[in-house]
């Protein structure tokens, strides 16, 4: 069972897609979510759930005062569990989450932004030239001072975030389960495209 940890919609219970799904543990995200308060991240941002599951995390935030979620889900079933707990949360007088049926790359190909924080957390067989390009099309819908949170297996590669012009800024293991907190890097530490006139 898997419920809103916090906030206007606390207690509210979420349904967990039957399968091709990995929900984050009620450890994670209670750990996850007290540091994202801890540093003011949540309160009036604008979010974005890549690889939603069950929406827990887009969902969780709207609770705790984010002012709009895009809760983005390829699967058919699972994108109509994310629906009816959109649904659920917003019955606390929260705004309801936009929830999308879409592969990640899609919907990052004609998405607006800007995003304030982001949360990606990707079928663990995801590839990881996958993972990057999901990155590097994330990057242009980013707010200047955006968070991104990337959970993946601890053993797992891990994100190349300098791909996407981000920097790490936090690392933590739970269990079988790590995640990557990033921002946008400084300019100068930024990997810049080849000069292809220079390299023929």
């Amino acid at each position: 069972m898997t419920r809103i940890i916090a906030g206007k919609a606390r207690g509210a219970r979420l349904d967990v897609p039957h399968a091709g799904t990995r929900p984050t543990s009620d450890r994670v995200r209670e750990s996850l979510f007290g540091a994202l308060d801890a540093a003011h991240a949540i309160e009036g941002a604008r979010v974005l759930d890549l690889y939603a599951g069950s929406g827990a995390l887009g969902l969780e935030t709207l609770s705790r005062g984010a002012i709009a979620a895009d809760l983005v889900e390829q699967g058919r079933e699972a994108a109509a569990v994310v629906r009816r707990n959109a649904i659920t949360v917003a019955k606390a007088g929260l705004p309801t989450a936009r929830v999308h049926q879409s592969p990640v790359r899609a919907f990052l190909q004609r998405a607006l932004g800007p995003y304030d924080l982001v949360f990606s957390d990707p079928p663990y067989d995801l590839d990881d030239d996958t993972m990057t390009a999901d990155l590097v099309g994330l990057a242009p819908l980013l707010a200047p001072d955006a968070l991104v949170i990337v959970e993946r297996a601890r053993r797992s590669t891990p994100p190349d975030l300098a791909a996407a012009g981000l920097a790490l800024i936090r690392e933590k293991s739970y269990g079988d389960t790590t995640l990557w907190w990033a921002e946008a890097a400084p300019p100068q530490d930024r990997i810049q495209p080849a000069d292809e006139s220079q390299s023929r």
